[in-house]
């Protein structure tokens, strides 16, 4: 882009001419106007006609010219900033691209992540229903002892007592057989003393 200064125009050679053109025009009429006279008046009358326009016409194909610099100026800068334009939409549609392949894979690495961690949680709950059925068991096989433990503490009083009931039913047999022995014994012994 050309700056400000770059831009300011030098006066031209044609717009000088021009300028000089109707300076002697205009001393042509002061010089006429000075002589009094009517040809003189007249002449510079024409001559400052003729000049002037000579110099319209040099600075009306200077303007043009000036327009059609400008102009092309214009298109030039209207190319650059076209041609910026396109590698800029260029860049933006790589980077958008890049962005887009970025965003497809951070979301195929969140749906990975997804379903692991969906799997995680199925594990979680898998093994903590599996846990909670062990700790069922658990309690139910504890249950179970304590009830067993039970049992077998009545079992082993019942089967003391049952000791202690044998052993006083041995001795009351051993007392009974002895009892009995003697009672055979003192019926065997009247029989002898009456014989």
């Amino acid at each position: 882009m050309a700056t400000s200064s770059s831009r300011r125009r030098q006066r031209s050679t044609r717009l000088t001419v021009a300028t000089v053109l109707l300076a002697i025009a205009a001393v042509a009429v002061v010089a006429g106007v000075a002589s009094g006279s009517f040809l003189p008046v007249a002449a510079a009358a024409v001559v400052a006609l003729v000049l002037g326009a000579g110099a319209t016409k040099i600075t009306a194909t200077e303007l043009a010219q000036s327009r059609r610099e400008a102009a092309a100026d214009r298109a030039r800068q209207a190319r650059e900033y076209s041609e910026l334009a396109a590698k800029r939409a260029a860049e933006n549609k790589a980077f958008i691209a890049g962005m887009e392949t970025r965003i497809a894979e951070r979301q195929q690495l969140i749906g990975e992540l997804e379903e692991q961690l969906a799997g995680a949680q199925r594990k979680v709950a898998e093994t903590t229903l599996k846990l909670g059925q062990e700790a069922r068991r658990a309690d139910q096989a504890e249950t179970r002892l304590v009830d067993e433990g039970r049992r077998l503490d009545e079992a082993e009083t019942r089967a003391a007592e049952a000791i202690v009931l044998v052993a006083e039913l041995e001795q009351e047999l051993v007392d009974l057989k002895a009892e009995l022995q003697a009672w055979h014994d003192s019926a065997k012994a009247p029989k002898r003393a009456t014989a």
